[in-house]
């Protein structure tokens, strides 16, 4: 891990432009310590995704190293902000999950993959900013899981290239990768059975996001902004992307900096409000075995 910078904001900036963006709302020490995480967490994604042969013992080596030296910088990071080395190991072990062809079967293996890739960062997030109540760890995974859901509704095709097929073979039927990554032409009737589960997966992540939202009163107020705003951003490229109605693109939809502000100042309203909205938590999936460390 002698490539390993805990950049404190340098990579949110350069990498996670929607985290970059809602995190001035955050306290400077939430901030700092928000950019350290991703910055660890996108080395070890880098890991996984930018090289060309399987990375699995790189990474499976690097967590035995982590749990084992208490001086490794990781392990420093995780103990100061009292995260349990098992929530990092879930995440590692998504991303060795990654390291073969990926082809999901089902909604329910869809939400277990977004859980460890994702919903863990949510569940360290909300220690990094100061949750308490053990209530909101199920809130926090969920919101974690809500982006990466995002995510995979946004890299359809980017994935498909790199041979990972995240949506649900079940809402695809007789759709393979090479429709997927454009070196099939494709029917009206296939584009149109891809983007219904793309739009399918983004009704799924917004159902994600309202149990995100039922945890907010569990975050402290002086952060509670930035999280919600962050959120919003990111439910907002779903729903760009749903406006392309049936049309399947092949190119990433990014928020312009104009939609980020418009986003921002509706958040920052609906902020003042969200006392009295009732978000209701609704069981979307299983328990996990680490949700509560």
């Amino acid at each position: 891990m002698k490539d390993l910078k805990l950049n404190s904001i340098k990579d949110l900036k350069n990498e996670g432009k929607s985290f970059y963006w809602a995190s001035f709302f955050l306290p400077k020490k939430s901030k700092n310590n928000a950019g350290i995480l991703y910055s660890i967490c996108r080395y070890f994604d880098n890991i996984a995704d930018k090289n060309n042969k399987d990375m699995s013992l790189f990474l499976k080596e690097s967590i035995k190293k982590i749990k084992s030296d208490n001086k490794n910088e990781v392990n420093i990071f995780l103990k100061k902000n009292d995260i349990n080395v098992l929530i990092f190991t879930d995440l590692i072990r998504g991303l060795i999950s990654d390291q073969k062809d990926v082809k999901i079967k089902n909604q329910t293996d869809l939400i277990k993959y977004s859980y460890f890739v994702a919903g863990t960062v949510g569940l360290m997030m909300s220690k990094i900013i100061g949750v308490k109540n053990i209530k909101a760890s199920s809130c926090a995974i969920d919101l974690g899981i809500a982006m990466q859901l995002t995510n995979i509704a946004r890299d359809v095709h980017e994935d498909a290239k790199l041979k990972r097929i995240y949506l649900p073979s079940e809402w695809i039927p007789n759709i393979n990768l090479y429709e997927l990554n454009g070196q099939n032409t494709i029917s009206l009737e296939q584009e149109a059975i891809i983007s219904n589960a793309i739009n399918r997966l983004i009704d799924l992540s917004e159902k994600f996001y309202f149990n995100g939202f039922s945890g907010l009163k569990y975050i402290p107020l002086k952060t509670r902004l930035g999280i919600f705003i962050a959120a919003n951003i990111y439910k907002g490229i779903g729903i760009k992307i749903k406006k392309n109605g049936k049309k399947y693109l092949k190119k990433r939809i990014y928020l312009n900096y104009y939609e980020k502000l418009i986003i921002t100042f509706k958040s920052m309203i609906v902020f003042i409000f969200l006392p009295l909205m009732r978000f209701k938590y609704l069981k979307l999936r299983v328990t996990l075995p680490n949700e509560n460390l």
